[in-house]
């Protein structure tokens, strides 16, 4: 994850960063006070809206009120309705003659008042009077209304919903007999039209989710379409299903009552959608054109630098070149300029530490050679002393044959070098192997397994053998067990090495032995049980300083055997030949 972060860490991207988060919040800080401000005075203005309705609506409600309160008082007035009363006050019975002719007058009064459905009358004993039944006050309404009523002297009370018919509301007075000491001498009980006292057009409103509720002195319910508890309206706003709301109160001096309206907050800043729509599309292409330009200020800044960069990069390739002049600025100008000087002196300095090192790696590689060459000789002709016994003249003839192969191929300068196909290296072992025999008999075997694709691989001369070598003499040489000695030369996965294994299955060694000679191999000897370790020390400096990056593997375990393993390139002897043209170039 660092690592891709890592590429993007440049100069260009950071200038652009910093340009594109200076305009972010610039942006932002702008937007949000031109947000604010705006949305705020939308507020305010729907709030004022709100209340400015509110109070048409009150106004509306107390003409409503004085008309029913008129109405009302104009049957309340009425001589032959006072009249009446005060007869059924003193106890006399009402007929059915002077109920009719009061019904008469009741509707006559009432169908020339808008609202009003019924008009009811009973007497101080709660017998109706009219219509033309027998119904009692107390089985139409509680009889808390009543006292209530009582307690008004004659002033309207609202009752709420009429139990028998819905789309009514009930109010109830009580009449005062004017020429008693107003004595009560009965209650007139008004029902009016729901829809007469409606104090929001619902054709006209544009705020869903508003709700309207009418009090009155009492704080009871007139009407109302919210159908919650009131107590919690207390404060300015209101969640309601997790929509917060605003409350909007109204109370009318002439009929006490509080009118609440309920609107939705998201309603009264429904125009804020529309400028936040606005405000985000213009700093949209403010930043796509912000970031434009920016861009191409960017990468005209940084060109000439990741031009610089990349001549530089091309050192790691070969010897250093020059920059090419630039267009630019006079401070990347001046560092162009001092590039192209230090490359100049560089190149001098590099010819001269390549051509150094040159002579110190083919030193050191003939080193190597010249100590393999006699390390083996020495090894064979030992081999050579034990075979002689007990061997006839054939077998020596065999023998002599073998050896004089070695001494060649050991000795015998390539003509294009020190390096030979596998296969040459694989006759070199067999002809090893074979005077080896000679010497431990058939308590010594060998195989091998590699491919015939793999022969034509060129590898360093004496690269496997002394490997081979060393398995002989210290897995063979050091038990009493036949042992067996594996090469195995197989290609990698993606075929561009070969993984060279040498294995013995003798006595192996314990592991405390083992990383002494891990250890001493790093530090260029290793200290055997017959104190020589020549042969696995020069291998592994040699593989080191052909393929630079290239070493031994070594496993071992006690009784089991030791295993020593490599892999090399298939293209070894090409990039080796590279390798010492630049070093020829520089």
């Amino acid at each position: 994850m660092f690592s891709r972060l890592h590429k993007w860490n440049t100069l260009r991207n950071q200038i652009l960063v910093v340009f594109l988060v200076v305009m972010l919040i610039v942006l932002a800080i702008v937007s949000l006070i031109t947000f604010n401000r705006v949305s705020t005075l939308l507020k305010n203005n729907a709030e004022k809206q709100i209340h400015q309705t509110a109070v048409e609506a009150n106004g509306r409600l107390e003409s409503l009120y004085k008309q029913i309160s008129t109405s009302s008082k104009l049957v309340m007035t009425n001589d032959a309705i006072q009249r009446t009363l005060i007869k059924a006050y003193q106890g006399q019975t009402i007929s059915f003659a002077e109920r009719q002719q009061l019904d008469g007058i009741v509707t006559t009064i009432q169908a020339n008042t808008d609202g009003i459905f019924s008009f009811e009358l009973y007497t101080d004993t709660m017998d109706r009077l009219i219509p033309l039944d027998d119904t009692n006050l107390l089985t139409r309404i509680d009889s808390n209304w009543i006292q209530q009523a009582d307690y008004a002297n004659g002033s309207l009370v609202w009752i709420g919903d009429d139990p028998r018919n819905s789309d009514n509301i009930l109010a109830l007075r009580r009449v005062n007999l004017l020429n008693r000491g107003f004595e009560n001498g009965g209650y007139l009980l008004i029902s009016i039209y729901r829809d007469y006292l409606q104090f929001v057009d619902p054709d006209t409103s544009t705020i869903e989710n508003q709700y309207s509720i009418l009090l009155d002195q009492y704080s009871e319910p007139i009407l109302t379409n919210y159908y919650e508890p009131l107590e919690p309206i207390i404060s300015p706003t209101l969640t309601l299903d997790n929509q917060e709301y605003m409350v909007t109160r109204q109370t009318s001096d002439e009929t006490r009552w509080t009118l609440i309206i309920l609107t939705p907050i998201k309603a009264l800043t429904e125009g804020i959608t529309v400028l936040r729509s606005g405000i985000i599309i213009a700093g949209i292409i403010g930043f796509i054109i912000f970031l434009i330009s920016t861009l191409g200020l960017s990468t005209f800044i940084t060109r000439p630098i990741v031009k610089l960069t990349k001549t530089m990069q091309l050192a790691s390739a070969g010897s250093l070149t020059l920059n090419p002049s630039v267009t630019a600025v006079n401070e990347i100008n001046e560092l162009n300029s001092t590039y192209n000087q230090l490359v100049k002196e560089t190149n001098h300095l590099i010819k001269m530490v390549y051509q150094k090192e040159i002579t110190r790696s083919r030193s050191e590689l003939k080193a190597l050679q010249a100590q393999i060459n006699p390390h083996f000789l020495f090894n064979t002709l030992d081999a050579l002393k034990w075979s002689l016994e007990d061997k006839d003249e054939d077998e020596l003839a065999e023998l002599v044959v073998a050896m004089s192969n070695l001494f060649r191929y050991t000795i015998t300068k390539q003509t294009d070098g020190d390096w030979v196909p596998i296969k040459a290296e694989i006759k070199h072992i067999e002809d090893y192997m074979e005077i080896m025999k000679m010497r431990f008999g058939d308590h010594l075997n060998w195989n091998l397994n590699m491919p015939c694709e793999t022969g034509n691989v060129r590898i360093p001369k004496l690269l496997i053998q002394p490997l081979v070598e060393n398995a002989v003499l210290h897995g063979a040489g050091n038990t009493m067990k036949p042992c067996t000695i594996s090469v195995s030369i197989q290609p990698t996965e993606d075929q561009e090495y070969l993984e060279i294994v040498v294995e013995d299955d003798g006595p192996g060694m314990k592991q405390e032995k083992l990383e002494s000679i891990k250890q001493a191999i790093e530090s260029g000897g290793v200290i055997s049980k017959n104190g020589n370790g020549i042969a696995i020390s020069n291998v592994h400096k040699r593989l080191e300083l052909y393929y630079q990056k290239s070493g031994l593997t070594i496993k071992s375990k006690e009784n089991y055997g030791t295993k020593v393993s490599f892999v090399i390139p298939v293209k070894g002897e090409e990039n080796h030949v590279e390798y010492k043209d630049d070093f020829d170039r520089g």
